[in-house]
């Protein structure tokens, strides 16, 4: 029987004359080429259907926008007159039940009155003369009521108490209230939309894949409303306020993208 060298010596010098080959080739030729093909496939087609969903509520709460204007020949009169109708105005407002966090001041100024009783006459230099004859100071508050039931009442009280500016009446939803809205509307746009995708695909022939993309638009808040000058006169002098909140709708729009095979 031949020994373990006699068997195998054949084999090794042929695995060793082939290494030496390789290593010779790539060391005086260059690198052995290798050929690979690759193919690669994205698809980029997709599928899209759009839906609307409402929700309809009653505002829960609402924001005044009341202010004073007075009219004196120097700032600090004109400031005073302001200040203490704005003072007045505030106090008046806490007897309603609210609070320090519910009233602001969004703004206040002091202008100059020129000779033809005009602010800023630069603006319209043909109409009045360069003389100050006066100051008009401004005060605006930011009134947040929480309780509906004394919207009217804030501004009766306001106007009672020297306001004489009334910008108008915001009805507005709670961040709870329109949370909640939200969540309704979208559910509903969503489900229109996958209904209109699933009839859709079906009439054209298309199997719909996975969900890869929505897409949400949203819309609908309460609309202020505005006090003209003569119901302010009337406010003040007579008949109470009767400003009321209506209902306003939270729309919701979603567009849902699919693979589609």
């Amino acid at each position: 029987m031949k020994n373990f060298y006699e068997q195998f010596k054949t084999p090794l010098v042929t695995i060793a004359v082939i290494f030496v080959a390789l290593f010779l080739y790539t060391r005086f030729a260059g690198p052995i080429p290798f050929s690979v093909n690759s193919v690669q496939t994205t698809k980029t087609d997709l599928f899209s259907a759009n839906g609307e969903g409402k929700a309809t509520a009653v505002p829960d709460q609402a924001t005044i926008d009341a202010g004073v204007t007075e009219t004196a020949t120097t700032v600090s009169d004109a400031q005073n007159k302001v200040n203490t109708k704005a003072q007045k105005i505030i106090n008046a407002a806490k007897t309603l039940g609210l609070t320090d966090k519910d009233i602001k001041t969004t703004n206040y100024s002091v202008n100059p009155n020129y000779g033809t009783g005009e602010i800023m006459p630069m603006m319209y230099p043909q109409r009045g003369g360069n003389n100050i004859t006066g100051y008009t100071a401004t005060q605006n508050l930011e009134i947040n009521v929480k309780d509906l039931a004394n919207v009217n009442k804030v501004i009766d009280t306001a106007t009672q108490n020297g306001a004489n500016l009334v910008g108008g009446t915001n009805f507005t939803f709670s961040d709870s209230l329109q949370t909640k809205l939200e969540n309704q509307a979208r559910q509903t746009a969503i489900n229109q939309a996958k209904q209109k995708a699933q009839g859709l695909a079906s009439a054209a022939g298309l199997r719909l894949g996975r969900v890869v993309n929505v897409v949400e638009n949203s819309s609908g808040f309460p609309r202020p409303m505005m006090l003209q000058a003569d119901s302010l006169a009337k406010t003040a002098e007579s008949a109470p306020t009767n400003v009321t909140p209506g209902e306003n709708t939270v729309t919701i729009n979603v567009v849902i993208y699919y693979e589609t095979y």
